[in-house]
């Protein structure tokens, strides 16, 4: 029997989904039998097991029936509905062009798509529609990369992998009805304690640990104020250029989103003046993302006298400002804020690891309730055990310790970017954002959007990944830009991914 395997996944699924694919389209005709297990794995090279997990599957979902001592057959019927589906649209070959094809469909929000598709609500049309126009996705390349200048991944080879483990795993030994049951949506008390005495003394954080608010990240915690805070109609105002997936969020709500431009103080609080009324302002004035500037104190001032007078609330995501450079991070906005105007929002992806899933909100004390009601509502509450070996984590020091390394290490990765664009590309670029953070951006002099896209497919052809600067913007500028990170990165792959970029960006020329 000719059976091919599409290379995506276990075997045993690959074997099953060949196989429902072959009785779809007819190839096994109904009432059929199948190959004895034995010998089908011996035909295609797999393992008994393998060919008895997809015969079970084709069993449970009523393609195939097995009669005692005869084997296993095709089913004698089959829904006539599947059969002309599988006929009429083949699965995509590939995972990114089975994602293109879903964005599609939900962008369009059109019965038409498939035969019986349904109807999506006008929520899920706009939040297709904004992810597909403003985000970056990194789609799986057939081959590693040499230097991939992926911005928003922390190096995993810098944390402590055993501090962490055996934190977890004494958490987890302890396990009790508490730490497996349900948990209280806002968080255990152990973590907001923990975190509540650290932003204080590390970030200039005024809050209790009633404030807090545990969140699988910041991205749910713009989901949060998309939810809490938004009518359909309300105005948002972001910085330009400004972190995407917030864009997203509060457009999914059908808030009107405004852009306020950036200079080298951060967001322009002159701006704000002719929107009419604006309900909350999103920023990053620790270290704006992603140009990397920092808000001095009284562009902040200015701000907050803003909110204030026009009774308006200020998101403020304080998503890496631990890595700073020069000096001591400078304090969170909320700490000088007097008038209970600022949310501040905090995530662990950076500082420790993406898939941990934990981040926080601090809130104004009068919207502690209704941000907890949502939340609960939304997922019940974070996972308990790692709330737990977390709170560990920062009482015994291992997480202040992890931060102190890795400032030192990505310090020595940024001197070693500096030193490469310095060294390859010396003033043909323009570097914005060194001073802090885990990225910088790289305008390139004399070249438009259109030649850095050039650069951009040259380079990754030599193995080196560079990202654009267009999806963090609403109005994106003609002007070409780059988005390098360089958390993930040794020195020496650095010095080597400028290298190509310098040579991509040559050969690009000399083309044109």
């Amino acid at each position: 029997m000719w059976i091919q395997l599409d290379g995506e996944g276990p075997l045993g699924v690959q074997l099953f989904q060949a196989l429902r694919g072959a009785i779809l389209s007819g190839r096994l005709p109904p009432s059929s039998r199948l190959p004895a297990s034995r010998a089908l794995a011996g035909e295609l090279g797999l393992s008994r097991n393998t060919v008895i997990v997809a015969y079970d599957q084709l069993l449970a979902e009523g393609y195939a029936s097995a009669r005692v001592g005869a084997g296993t057959y095709v089913a004698s019927e089959l829904p006539e509905e599947s059969i002309a589906v599988a006929k009429a649209k083949p699965r995509p070959r590939s995972n990114e062009a089975a994602g293109e094809k879903r964005v599609e469909a939900l962008a369009l929000g059109d019965a038409g798509v498939q035969p019986n598709a349904p109807r999506l609500s006008r929520f899920a049309q706009r939040l297709a529609e904004t992810m597909a126009q403003g985000r970056v996705v990194w789609t799986p390349r057939p081959r590693p990369l040499l230097c991939d200048f992926r911005y928003g991944r922390p190096s995993f080879e810098d944390l402590p992998h055993e501090a962490w483990c055996r934190v977890l795993a004494r958490r987890a030994r302890r396990a009790s009805v508490r730490t497996l049951d349900y948990g209280s949506p806002e968080g255990v008390p152990e973590l907001r304690e923990e975190l509540a005495a650290y932003l204080r003394r590390a970030r200039g954080v005024a809050c209790e640990p009633e404030q807090i608010v545990i969140v699988s990240g910041s991205q749910q915690a713009l989901d949060l104020v998309g939810r809490v805070l938004l009518d359909p109609g309300d105005t948002v105002v972001v910085e330009e250029p400004h972190y995407p997936a917030a864009r997203a969020a509060f457009r999914s709500v059908d808030a009107e989103v405004r852009a306020v431009p950036v200079d080298e103080r951060g967001l322009d609080v002159r701006g704000l003046a002719g929107l009419g009324p604006v309900r909350l302002a999103y920023v990053t004035p620790a270290h704006q993302f992603p140009t990397g500037v920092t808000m001095p104190l009284a562009r902040r001032l200015e701000l907050l006298r803003w909110a204030r007078d026009e009774d308006a609330l200020v998101v403020e995501d304080d998503y890496d400002s631990e890595y700073r450079f020069a000096g001591r991070p400078v304090q969170a906005l909320q700490g000088i804020d007097r008038d209970g105007r600022v949310l501040y929002a905090g995530t662990f992806s950076k500082l420790l690891f993406p898939s941990l899933r934990l981040g926080f909100f601090v809130l104004p004390p009068a919207l502690v309730d209704p941000f907890r009601l949502a939340k609960a509502a939304a997922d019940t509450g974070s996972p308990t055990l790692l709330q737990l070996a977390l709170a560990d984590f920062i009482r015994e020091g291992l997480f202040e310790r992890h931060l102190r390394r890795s400032r030192t290490r990505n310090a020595a990765r940024r001197a070693a970017l500096l030193g490469s664009i310095e060294k390859h590309l010396g003033d043909r670029v323009e570097v914005v954002g060194a001073d802090a953070g885990l990225h910088v951006m790289l305008w390139l002099r004399g070249a438009d959007a259109a030649e850095a896209r050039r650069v951009r497919r040259r380079a990754g052809t030599a193995g080196v990944g560079v990202y654009p600067i267009e999806p963090f913007y609403l109005d994106p500028p003609d002007r070409g830009g780059l988005l390098l990170g360089y958390a993930s990165l040794q020195e020496r792959d650095i010095e080597r991914g400028i290298r190509i970029l310098a040579e991509s960006w040559d050969e690009v020329a000399c083309v044109k």
